[in-house]
């Protein structure tokens, strides 16, 4: 590797890590998901049982293992807590932003390379996921790597002008079945049924022509295979057939109906994705459309990314469940398009459109007015109460929270950030224009998980959170009323119970307790409780808290 590009990974590196590490435990994870896996993580720690997943000390069938024996990792090296929890996803953002800068620099050079990783890294969602304790990052990443590779054996086999790919095609679909196998680890069959129909679209795109060997689609399922088996066939070997037929039921299911509150308006993922990946998603517009390509990999390349695009956006509108984050391997191919685009600028290989610079102003706007209406509608919160007809969220509303009004400063730098590269796009300085959006968006991103979650988080579930935390070591049973929380496991420290009942709401409420029990539920809830002999302990911020002692004999 030249001197260099090492620097330059290095120092790119380092620039990933101050933005991703610092501040990772300042907020309290969030329900469901972070705190769900959280506890995963923290259970299998707890009971020493690395190959079969649970939550609240019963079998969880809904993921499989590898983010959670990165996350235990984490813990046993940080402890529990938030940062732990998040931490393995910070890493992902470094190593995600290396390996685009390393797959821009081998598909055109290393200016390609860097506008790759500013995209990725410089994008709402993309930059703040990484700040985050779930899944997909990572699954996202061994994903696109499965099919980078792919495309590189495709390339290899079928001689495509490409300097650097000077492997052997069988090296490149060993390498892709390696990743798939990495990815299934992660989340499960979908990432397979992903790249294979990336795949077929190809394949019918390119008229049927076959473009690999079945030798080495057999030597790719084969590499799949060994690295799935071991969880997927340690686990049936130890314990039999049912935990891996319960996954595998679980992910049919997910594909077929949507769970409560995960329904969604036909259009989701593209109004998501539109947002969530903004600037990126914008500038990537123009690239999607037919243009002048110095090479076959260049338009190859190209679109395989708007297929990746098309399959994983379409797909999951099909899907029943239409959550955020399961559109997100899209990222890879938004990114990609946008670095395309601000590089066949540059290079004036594609004409610029004043449509990209105006509809990038028009969205940016609203971003930076939603982050400013926060600050303002904060600062003067209880004077909205009266205007609010919820009675939980009027309770939230009363937290004591400190605002001074320079966290509107968030707000301005995006303004700042969009004027000044909109000004850039207009003197054509398309280089200074891609850095100027993407690193001030990743700034503004830095300042709001540092300034403004914090605060809004106090709102919502903070509280609660703070009683759980206040019950670790304490001999009791902690538990929600009316509504559902992973919060009580993970922010109590909870252990193995010894007495089955208490698993079951009624027995707590008003069956033979052998301990007292804390209760915890909201203000519009509370009086469905009233013929139960509990004993309110106090009330904040929308959540009351209640306590059942244990009966006299």
């Amino acid at each position: 590797m030249r001197t260099p590009k090492l620097i330059t990974i290095l120092l790119l590196a380092l620039i990933a890590a101050l933005f991703f590490i610092p501040f990772l435990g300042r907020v309290h994870l969030f329900d469901w998901d972070e705190i769900n896996f959280a506890e995963c993580s923290r259970e299998m720690l707890n009971l020493d049982d690395y190959t079969r997943i649970y939550v609240n000390f019963k079998p969880f069938w809904e993921k499989p293992p590898m983010f959670f024996w990165m996350q235990s990792l984490s813990m046993k090296i940080f402890g529990i807590n938030e940062f732990a929890a998040r931490f393995p996803n910070a890493i992902c953002g470094i190593v995600t932003l290396i390996v685009l800068f390393i797959c821009g620099t081998r598909l055109y050079d290393r200016k390609f390379g860097i506008l790759w990783a500013l995209a990725f890294g410089g994008s709402l969602f993309p930059n703040m996921y990484f700040k985050s304790g779930i899944i997909d990052p990572w699954f996202n990443l061994f994903t696109f790597l499965a099919l980078y590779y792919f495309i590189l054996y495709h390339w290899k086999r079928n001689g495509f002008d490409k300097e650097g790919v000077n492997k052997k095609p069988v090296f490149y679909a060993i390498w892709s079945g390696i990743f798939m196998g990495l990815a299934i680890l992660t989340k499960g069959q979908v990432a397979l049924m992903v790249f294979l129909m990336v795949l077929g679209v190809y394949f019918f795109y390119n008229r049927f022509r076959l473009f690999f060997n079945w030798g080495h689609a057999l030597l790719f399922l084969v590499a799949t295979m060994l690295v799935t088996l071991t969880w997927y066939g340690y686990e049936t070997a130890k314990n039999g057939p049912w935990f891996i037929t319960e996954f595998l039921k679980y992910q049919y299911r997910l594909f077929t109906t949507h769970d409560a509150g995960q329904a969604g308006f036909f259009g989701y993922h593209y109004v998501v994705l539109l947002v969530g990946c903004f600037p990126a998603s914008l500038f990537a517009i123009p690239a999607f459309f037919k243009g002048r390509y110095t090479s076959r990999y260049d338009k190859d390349f190209k679109i395989w990314m708007i297929l990746l695009f098309w399959v994983v956006t379409i797909l999951f509108t099909i899907v029943q469940s239409r959550i955020i984050h399961y559109s997100s391997l899209a990222w890879f191919p938004i990114t990609f398009l946008a670095a395309y685009s601000f590089y066949k600028w540059d290079r004036k290989e594609m004409d610029y459109k004043k449509y990209v610079g105006v509809l990038t102003t028009i969205l940016g706007a609203i971003i930076a007015i939603v982050l400013l209406a926060v600050t303002l509608i904060a600062l003067n919160i209880r004077r909205l109460i009266p205007y609010v007809h919820d009675t939980f969220a009027q309770a939230n509303m009363a937290a004591d929270v400190h605002w001074s009004g320079w966290e509107g400063l968030v707000g301005i730098l995006l303004v700042v950030t969009i004027i000044v590269g909109l000004i850039q796009l207009r003197k054509r300085n398309f280089i200074n224009a891609a850095t100027t959006y993407f690193v001030g968006t990743g700034l503004v991103i830095f300042l709001a998980a540092a300034v403004i979650v914090p605060k809004v988080e106090k709102y919502s579930q903070a509280a609660a959170i703070e009683f759980f935390e206040q019950r670790q070591g304490e001999d009791c049973y902690v538990t929600t009323l009316g509504y559902w929380s992973y919060a009580p496991f993970f922010y109590t420290h909870k252990e193995k119970p010894a007495n089955p009942n208490s698993y079951e709401e009624a027995w707590l409420l008003k069956g033979d307790i052998d301990k007292p029990v804390y209760f915890v539920t909201k203000v519009d809830r509370v009086d469905d409780y009233k013929q139960y002999s509990l004993k309110e302990l106090y009330r904040k911020n929308g959540f009351v808290f209640l306590k059942r002692e244990v009966p006299a004999k």
